[in-house]
């Protein structure tokens, strides 16, 4: 039985980052987490991306853009979405989480969904760092996974 287990994988390699602007203060934080973490696994300046958009139904068409470049091994979407009174919560977190996931098997690319989709802020902060981890950095380790097992697998 051959088994694929790169959980703790290092290497380095072109990544993109697509952070949403909207509740920036959860996201700043989702980004300096992400790339503190970059740092840590010995990513250069040089190999980092970072694009800004305006929120996280704008997510999708960044990472869109970046894939087609065809320069990255991976991109890790960023944002944060928090729960309000109508539905259109509902609404964004499925168009970033679908546009995401469709960017990703179109383009044959690890897309990874860092994207907090919480009921409050207090949830958000838990996760940017707090109680819940840091899900910025998390999104760099999973990064890090796929792309060393897309590699072995060929």
């Amino acid at each position: 039985m051959k088994v694929l287990d790169e959980k703790n994988a290092s290497l380095t390699f072109p990544i993109g980052i697509v952070v949403s602007r909207f509740n920036e203060d959860h996201t700043k934080k989702l980004l300096d987490g992400a790339l503190e973490r970059l740092n840590e696994k010995g990513f250069a300046d040089k190999d980092i991306t970072v694009v800004w958009v305006p929120g996280a139904v704008e997510i999708p068409i960044a990472c869109q853009r970046l894939a087609q470049q065809g320069t990255f091994d991976a991109i890790v979407a960023l944002g944060a979405v928090v729960r309000g009174e109508t539905d259109h919560y509902q609404y964004v977190c499925q168009a970033a989480s679908q546009g995401c996931q469709q960017v990703s098997l179109q383009n044959d690319l690890p897309v990874l969904f860092g994207v907090l989709t919480t009921e409050n802020d207090a949830q958000a902060e838990a996760r940017t760092g707090g109680a819940h981890g840091h899900k910025g950095r998390d999104a760099v380790d999973a990064a890090l996974e796929i792309v060393s097992i897309l590699r072995k697998i060929g």
